[in-house]
Order: C-alpha cells, then structure tokens, then sequence
C-alpha cells in the first residue's frame, strides 16, 4: 500500500540539478535531489514526455502579407512563367527520316518528316483554377468502345472525337490559349522558324555499363577473368564510408526515357498532307509521339494576323 506521500500533487514547477536523478520508491514514493544549485524549471506537463525544445519552423512559412520564398513552389512556377512560349504546340508522329538538297549550294540536310493527325484543343488550363495556363491538345482517333467512360464524357463536353494521344503545352499568359475545339493543323508552323520537339528515346533493355555509360572494361588478360566487361569496384572502402553512393553508374533499362531536342529549323510545310519537315534528327523510331513547340531561345515567331493582309492591300491601293 503506497503512503500518503506517494499520491500527494507533485508541484507546479519542478526544478533539477547538475547532475540530477530522480527515482520512484514504491515506498518512499519520488526522491527529489536535494543537493546542487537550482538552475532549470521544468513543467510537470512535459516533464519525461516531450522534448523541451521548441519546434522548427516549417520550410515554406508562407503566409498572408509574407514575401513569397524563392524556395517555394509558387516562386518557381512564377521565375518558369517568364521563359514559357507564347502559342501552344502540336502533336506529330514521327515518320522517317530523309535529306533535303539546297537547289543553289547543292548541300545535303538530313531532316526529319513530321505529321500532324487531327489534332485538336479539348481544353484549358488556368492559374485561378489549377495555377498555372496551359493547353490541353489531343490528335489521333481511338474507337469509342476501347476508350473509359470518364475520358468519353470529356471528350463529348467539348464536342470532339475520341483521341488516341493528349498531352498538355505550358503557355506563358491567357493569350495563348487557343479556343476549344480549334484545329491545329500543319500551316499553325512556319518554314525558317526554330521549333523544340519532345519524345521519348529508343528503348534498348537492361545494358551494361560499357553501353550504357561508355565505360572501357577491364583488361582481357592479366588475370582478369570472365568481367572484362563489369564495372568493377561500385564504391571507395573505409575511407569513403563503406558504402555506394547515390547515383553510382551501374547497369540496368537503358533508353524510353523523354528526351528534348532544341533549335531545330523548319525546313518544309505541306499543309495539303499536315507535314513538317524539321532539320536533323528527332528522338524515337518510327511511329513515335512527337511535341513540338515554338524554340524558347530563339526569337519568338512573327504570327500573320487575321485581317493583316487585306488590311495591307487597302493600305497599298490608297497609296
């Protein structure tokens, strides 16, 4: 049976010692040090509980009449805003590639034929909405039986076929997004103007490190055995901590990964066939998605008006 001593109120503060213990007698009940100098009041609520350490702050303390951090998420859609393109892009399949001679020069081009399949805008995306303004463009066709029924009620609202392929292009503003339902056919590109293209790389499988990341193996003699082609040591010993570090170059899936090819010129528009003809090679095999968008670092193209031409010839007829 405890005493009376056990079961009295310990009291508001208490206050421990350098060095201090404190026991639990089942009978003489809590022995307080009673030697040192006081120094430290301790609550009885966190006392043995929690820490008596404040917590941290939060990372992205971002409130009401706070400057935005620059390691915020909203900092770093707002610093991407300024180097967005101004007009959407198209989606292209990728069919070939062939050369283009110049008829003056005679040099050779490698070039890449691009075509666009009905493509067309399903919706928008806006920054009070979702945060940022983009356009959501789909091409293709796919039979309505083989499409969910979610994806048929987006595609009914906005009164377009079912599409194969959709993807989305960042715009910079809300001038760039274009009506729903418009078609984006081959002409919406310029010959001479610089375009960017997005799509995914050849897959080659599980590769070695030879093919994987050019490494030279080992030697084929000297008592090497059975790895000449094995990377060899994947870590330092004690000196480096006796372990692998993050990111090490190792085999495994090599290519299927999205690849961007930037400033490659347009060389041929075929409106009648929804062709582009782009410079140089274009990452993929045949048959491949391919995005293309206006070139960030190259000048923006100048877009034709609608209106622009007539209003130049009566200009041109009053002169």
């Amino acid at each position: 049976m405890l005493t009376k001593r056990c079961t009295q109120k310990l009291p508001a503060h208490l206050y421990t010692s350098t060095p201090s213990r404190i026991t639990m007698s089942p009978r003489l009940g809590l022995q307080l040090p009673l030697w040192g100098s006081l120094i430290t009041p301790i609550s009885v609520r966190s006392f043995g509980i929690r820490s008596l350490t404040p917590p941290k702050p939060s990372r992205y303390n971002v409130g009401p009449g706070l400057p935005i951090l620059e390691s915020s998420p909203e900092a770093a859609l707002r610093r991407k805003a300024n180097s967005l393109p101004l007009r959407a892009g198209a989606i292209t399949i990728k069919k070939g590639m062939t050369a283009i001679f110049d008829p003056e020069t005679g040099k050779r081009t490698p070039c890449t034929v691009l075509q666009l399949d009905r493509v067309e805008v399903l919706s928008h995306k806006t920054v009070s909405k979702h945060g940022y303004y983009a356009v959501q463009v789909g091409a293709g066709w796919k039979h309505p039986r083989n499409v969910t029924k979610a994806l048929l009620g987006h595609f009914s609202a906005h009164g377009s076929s079912p599409k194969r392929h959709i993807f989305e292009f960042r715009v910079k503003d809300e001038a760039g997004l274009l009506p729903i339902g418009q078609s984006i056919e081959a002409g919406w590109f310029q010959e001479g103007q610089f375009v960017d293209t997005r799509s995914n790389t050849k897959g080659k499988g599980f590769a070695g490190v030879m093919k994987r990341h050019g490494f030279g193996g080992q030697d084929r003699s000297h008592g090497v055995s059975l790895t000449h082609r094995s990377m060899g040591s994947s870590g330092p010993g004690q000196g480096g901590g006796s372990r692998v570090y993050p990111g090490k170059k190792m085999a495994g899936n090599m290519g299927n990964t999205q690849n961007t090819v930037q400033n490659l010129k347009i060389l041929k528009v075929d409106s009648a066939n929804g062709i582009v003809v782009v410079s140089g090679a274009v990452s993929g095999p045949k048959g491949c998605v391919v995005r293309i968008q206006d070139a960030i670092k190259k000048p923006w193209p100048e877009v034709p008006v609608e209106g622009e031409e007539a209003v130049k010839g009566e200009a041109t007829a009053a002169a």
